[in-house]
């Protein structure tokens, strides 16, 4: 290589990286990025303090890699770039042909924690107390996984907390892994699809005595809304992976329900579907409006009244569990910091069922809350 010519390759890199740099300088900075779905950061304020103590220039290399320019397109090629070399995992996510499944890693702490914060809300409630661990994509297509792919064995922990003391299991994986070979996980999302909320509805309603009442799944009409076959989930703005299809999400049981929501400490009028949700990124918001600490769907022709302590999976399920009970309560105890054995007591509640995914439940640390009496 002649010096000339290093002297041009030099120069023109110099060009392009100072192409990039006016490029961002005259770009307007963005405040969130739908593809990944999260709030972007922004140029840091300046102090001495923080120069001295490295977090301005963290704060700077943060805000440069955001707002670089085309950033979207240059993650999607990267993960392209990093396929064609052969890797399956990107940031935590396998890529399995046409589906991406999150890796499941091995809880550091908090597992006896948690199962141990449910047995004491039993302890703490003359109610039945019910524990429906739903196992993940991870877990249920296992045999999916990139061969050598490591992941948490799920079905060893969902055993031992059908043997908690005092509380009553829903078997979820049983009635999922018999169903494996349909699309009851989005495949590009980590919740379970509105076909898998059914097949856990019925495991549910089957713990809870009433097994009789869960309606054949060709018993509902299955409605895709506008922009509801657009969903491109959590996993996909994750890995970077943007070249999978969107999937289809599918609304199965009619509005109808008296629905009120709890979002800012105040009881608003709210419905099964959010459908302007639909518009947005977090297209699977649709269902109860996405998340919130405490919401009460009532059916007057229903019989009973239940409380799910509950995480996201939950959206999908409550509209299925509507159709049968007079009252439903969501309690989220990401949102809802006050006792849920004195909630459940003081509206006449008659069971308690906390439905959590599995890698949801090990993480958790406001699963403490449940400890609380009142």
């Amino acid at each position: 290589m002649t010096t000339r010519y290093s002297r041009f390759l030099a120069a023109l890199f110099c060009l392009f990286l100072g192409g990039l740099l006016v490029w961002h300088v005259l770009l307007p900075d963005r405040d969130r990025s739908e593809v990944e779905n999260r709030t972007l950061n922004q140029f840091p304020a300046f102090s001495w303090e923080r120069l001295r103590d490295g977090s301005f220039t963290e704060g700077v290399e943060s805000y440069f890699a955001d707002q670089f320019p085309l950033r979207d397109q240059w993650t999607g090629l990267k993960a392209r770039t990093e396929q064609f070399l052969g890797k399956r995992e990107f940031k935590g996510v396998y890529l399995c042909g046409d589906t991406l499944i999150s890796k499941t890693e091995p809880p550091r702490d908090g597992l006896e924690k948690n199962l141990s914060y449910v047995a004491r809300l039993a302890e703490g409630t003359e109610l039945p107390v019910y524990l429906g661990l739903i196992p993940s994509a991870s877990e249920i297509w296992r045999d999916r996984l990139p061969e050598g792919a490591e992941s948490w064995d799920q079905a060893a922990f969902i055993a031992q907390a059908a043997e908690l003391e005092g509380v009553r299991p829903v078997d979820f994986l049983p009635a999922l892994s018999a169903r494996a070979g349909e699309d009851i996980f989005y495949r590009a999302d980590h919740h379970w699809t509105t076909l898998g909320a059914y097949y856990g509805y019925a495991a549910l309603m089957e713990a809870l005595g009433r097994g009789e009442e869960v309606l054949e799944a060709g018993a509902f009409q299955r409605q895709v809304y506008p922009h509801a076959d657009e969903f491109q989930g959590t996993l996909y703005s994750q890995s970077g992976v943007h070249w999978l299809p969107p999937d289809t999400i599918e609304f199965w049981v009619e509005d109808g329900f008296e629905v009120t929501s709890w979002r800012e400490g105040t009881p608003e009028a709210s419905a099964l579907y959010d459908l302007s949700k639909l518009q947005t990124k977090d297209k699977y918001s649709a269902f109860l409006g996405g998340n919130q600490p405490l919401c009460i769907l009532r059916n007057p022709e229903g019989k009973g009244k239940l409380l799910v302590i509950r995480d996201s999976y939950s959206d999908a399920l409550a509209p299925f569990l509507a159709l049968h009970f007079e009252e439903v309560h969501l309690l989220d105890p990401r949102y809802y910091r006050y006792s849920a054995a004195k909630y459940a007591r003081d509206n006449g509640l008659e069971a308690i069922a906390v439905v959590y995914s599995v890698p949801n439940f090990i993480t958790d640390r406001n699963l403490v809350l449940l400890t609380q009496k009142g």
